[in-house]
């Protein structure tokens, strides 16, 4: 999938959203994906699996590790697609977490794979828990990288849609954004 592919695909779904967001990571920004819109129909998460694993598979994974929620759906995706394992990280008090007897081995090839990434929190946390665990993370593969390219993980970085989509500090707000009640649709 091209670029415009993967956007148009945004558009269709009704997953590129237009306001006032407040995004996960305490930004504010005028425009959100929000993908789950995009990866409720499975012949577009088909399409987008398949692109993604493309760019990964020369990794050679074992495994695909995701963090939960945003990772799950585009994460089982790109491991079926890789035919490959696949497991995810979960939140339990505040934090992600390795659960449901889920194991990491030492020494396994990993990738990672998120929806959206902005300032990749998330996508450093889930690569924290591969390493305690001592495993190589190969890549990350993310299907819309909002950070300008600025986000740097410590592991290869292949993205479907990248974008520069600006954002802002919620102190210093341009006045378009002053006059519109911001939401957080979640992700």
């Amino acid at each position: 999938m091209t670029r415009d592919e993967v956007l148009q695909l945004f558009r269709d779904s009704g997953a590129l959203l237009e306001g006032h967001f407040i995004l996960r990571s305490g930004l504010r920004s005028r425009q959100f994906f929000q993908c789950a819109l995009a990866l409720q129909d499975m012949p577009s998460v088909e399409r987008l699996g398949a692109a993604l694993a493309e760019k990964l598979r020369g990794h050679r994974p074992v495994t695909v590790l995701a963090p939960a929620m945003g990772g799950l759906v585009i994460g089982q995706e790109v491991a079926r697609q890789l035919g490959v394992r696949f497991i995810f990280v979960e939140k339990e008090d505040g934090n992600l977490v390795l659960r449901r007897g889920f194991t990491i081995q030492p020494d396994e090839k990993l990738i990672i794979v998120e929806d959206v990434v902005t300032k990749g929190g998330r996508v450093a946390e889930t690569i924290a828990i591969a390493r305690e665990h001592q495993a190589e993370v190969c890549a990350v593969g993310i299907v819309v990288d909002r950070s300008n390219g600025r986000v740097d993980v410590g592991a290869p970085m292949e993205c479907l849609l990248p974008m520069e989509v600006e954002t802002f500090d919620p102190q210093n707000l341009p006045e378009d954004l002053q006059s519109i009640p911001a939401i957080k649709p979640g992700s």
